[in-house]
């Protein structure tokens, strides 16, 4: 991957790409919780994320187009090429909101690399928000669905995300079965980097203090040793040799 190219398109995009990203989860959002817009409004927020996903496809194939090495580029983002390529089938149509979200993720990235665990929390929290929006969106059209406001499809994000998992809001569309799929395994990985971190917190903190008694020992071996030589040295001062 030539680093200059990359580096000067990432420094040229980053805003910009986040910017749309929040523009697309507006215009996403704005249908789903208000179902009463005007067929024009609608025609708009249609016309302005299909807009956004053109950019996000060009802005995958310039970055592929800029890597030296394209398969390797593509075993690394193949999450982006997923969601480019799974919403475009009816029944993960669902999924959508995940465009948004990861423009705003790359735009957000170089300023939480060594954060994991805030990082990883926000964007759970965000994703939950994004899975409540398309399971409303896909259970609230099925007369069995006992998920019909966004309120509800709040608490069944939380709940989920949690692994409490109550079972008073749960999916009855394949949509919103596949949201929820989604959403526990978020759930999952969250605890898992989770308790992760936090082991790895206590090996450091053991580390440091293992390597601290370290230090401490080496430092009193080598005042022994000069101890010791200063000792001799006043024992053949007061006893010279004849």
């Amino acid at each position: 991957m030539d680093v200059q190219p990359w580096s000067r398109y990432e420094r040229l995009t980053t805003i910009p790409l986040a910017v749309l990203g929040v523009l697309f989860l507006a215009v996403y959002a704005w249908p789903i919780l208000d179902p009463g817009l005007t067929s024009g409004v609608q025609s708009v927020c249609t016309a302005v994320s299909i807009a956004v996903w053109v950019v996000f496809a060009a802005d995958y194939l310039i970055r592929l187009a800029i890597a030296a090495r394209h398969l390797q580029f593509i075993r690394h983002n193949w999450l982006d090429l997923v969601i480019l390529a799974l919403p475009m089938l009816r029944p993960l149509r669902a999924l959508r909101g995940l465009v948004g979200l990861r423009l705003i993720g790359r735009g957000g990235a170089p300023f939480a690399r060594r954060r994991v665990v805030a990082t990883l929390a926000a964007a759970v929290a965000a994703g939950a928000a994004i899975a409540a929006l398309t399971m409303l969106d896909a259970e609230r059209s099925n007369p069995t669905a006992n998920i019909r406001t966004y309120g509800d499809a709040m608490w069944w994000a939380m709940s989920t995300i949690t692994t409490v998992g109550y079972g008073d809001r749960y999916p009855t569309t394949l949509e919103g079965r596949l949201v929820a799929a989604g959403l526990m395994i978020a759930g999952i990985a969250l605890l898992g980097v989770i308790t992760a971190s936090l082991a790895s917190w206590f090996v450091e903190r053991i580390s440091e203090v293992t390597h601290a008694e370290q230090e401490t020992v080496a430092t009193l071996r080598a005042l022994i040793i000069q101890v010791e030589a200063l000792r001799n040295e006043l024992q053949q001062q007061l006893n010279p040799r004849n």
